[in-house]
C-alpha cells in the first residue's frame, strides 16, 4: 500500500486518530475495519481513507487533521516528517533494514539510523514542541518507536530546549527482539545515548505485580537510575498480557503535572 501510493505508513497514525477519537462512530469502525478474504486482504480500510484524503486534500498533512476532525479527536496528530522513511540498524555487527525486522531480531543494537540522510523534520512538531506543558514519551517499542522518531534530526534537541515537563513512560516488561535482556536502566540510557536527549527527565514506572514466562522481564527500577523516577500503578489487570492501563495513566501523568 504504502509504495503503491507513495503515501507515508498510515498505521500509526490512524491509530492514534482512532485513541484520541472521542467516543465510537460509524467513521470510527470503518478506520479501524480490515479486509479478509479478497484481493485486499490484510489491508485497513482506514489507512485507504487516509491516502485518498491525502490526494483530496492535496498532502498527508491536511489530509490527516481532515480525518482527525471528521472523526471528533480530541488533539492532534502529527508525522514527526512528511518524508517515507526507512529505519537501519546495526544489531551484533549485522545490518538490519526496516521497523518490523529489526523489532524481531534479537541481539544488541550497536546503531540505528534514519533514511534518507537529508530527512527533514515536520514543521508543526517544533510548534506543539514549544507550546507545550507537558511531553510524554512511550511507551512504545524503545527502538523502532521511541528512538526511531527521536533520532530525526532537529527532534530531541528541541526537546532539550523546552520549558514544557518531559516524562519518559517506561514499558511495563521487556520486548521480544529488540530489548529482550535491557532493563529499565538499560531502556533510559539507550534513550539518551542513541538519540542526544538530556537527562532532564521524569521517568514513570509501573509497580503492580507482573507475571511473566521466561525471558521476558519486568521493568522495575534500581539504585543506579539515571534519572529521577516516580512509581504509580498502571496496569491493566482486565488482559493477560501486560499494558498499560489508561485512565491509571492518564491519572498518573496528571498527578505529576500537578505536583511539579
Amino acid at each position: 500500500l504504502i509504495d503503491g501510493l507513495d503515501i507515508l505508513p498510515p498505521g500509526d497514525l490512524r491509530r492514534c486518530l482512532l485513541a484520541l477519537s472521542s467516543e465510537p462512530t460509524l467513521l470510527g469502525e470503518l478506520f479501524d475495519y480490515r479486509f479478509g478474504g479478497s484481493d485486499v486482504d490484510g489491508h485497513s480500510l482506514g489507512n485507504l481513507i487516509l491516502a485518498a484524503m491525502a490526494d483530496i486534500f492535496g498532502d498527508f498533512h491536511t489530509g490527516l487533521q481532515i480525518a482527525g476532525e471528521a472523526l471528533g479527536a480530541l488533539g492532534t496528530v502529527l508525522p514527526v516528517s512528511l518524508q517515507a522513511l526507512i529505519l537501519e540498524a546495526e544489531i551484533d555487527g549485522q545490518n538490519v533494514v526496516g521497523q518490523a525486522l529489526i523489532s524481531r531480531t534479537r541481539g544488541t543494537v550497536q546503531s540505528i539510523a534514519v533514511k534518507p540522510d537529508d530527512v527533514a523534520l515536520n514543521p508543526p512538531v517544533l510548534d506543539a514542541i514549544a507550546e507545550a506543558d507537558q511531553i510524554i514519551v512511550g511507551p512504545g517499542s524503545l527502538f523502532t518507536s521511541l528512538i526511531a522518531a527521536l533520532i530525526v534530526p532537529g527532534l530531541a534537541e528541541a526537546l532539550n530546549r523546552s520549558d514544557a515537563q518531559l516524562v519518559y513512560v517506561a514499558n511495563l516488561i521487556t520486548q521480544d527482539g529488540e530489548t529482550m535482556s535491557m532493563s529499565l536502566v538499560d531502556h533510559i540510557h539507550a534513550l539518551m545515548s542513541f538519540t542526544g536527549l538530556k537527562p532532564d527527565f521524569l521517568a514513570l514506572v509501573n509497580t503492580r505485580d507482573i507475571d511473566v514466562p521466561p525471558p521476558f522481564q519486568v521493568l522495575r527500577p534500581s539504585a543506579d537510575m539515571p534519572v529521577s523516577f516516580v512509581e504509580a500503578e498502571l496496569k491493566d489487570d482486565d488482559f493477560d498480557w501486560p499494558q498499560h492501563d489508561p485512565m491509571l495513566l492518564g491519572q498518573a501523568l496528571s498527578e505529576i503535572w500537578e505536583g511539579r
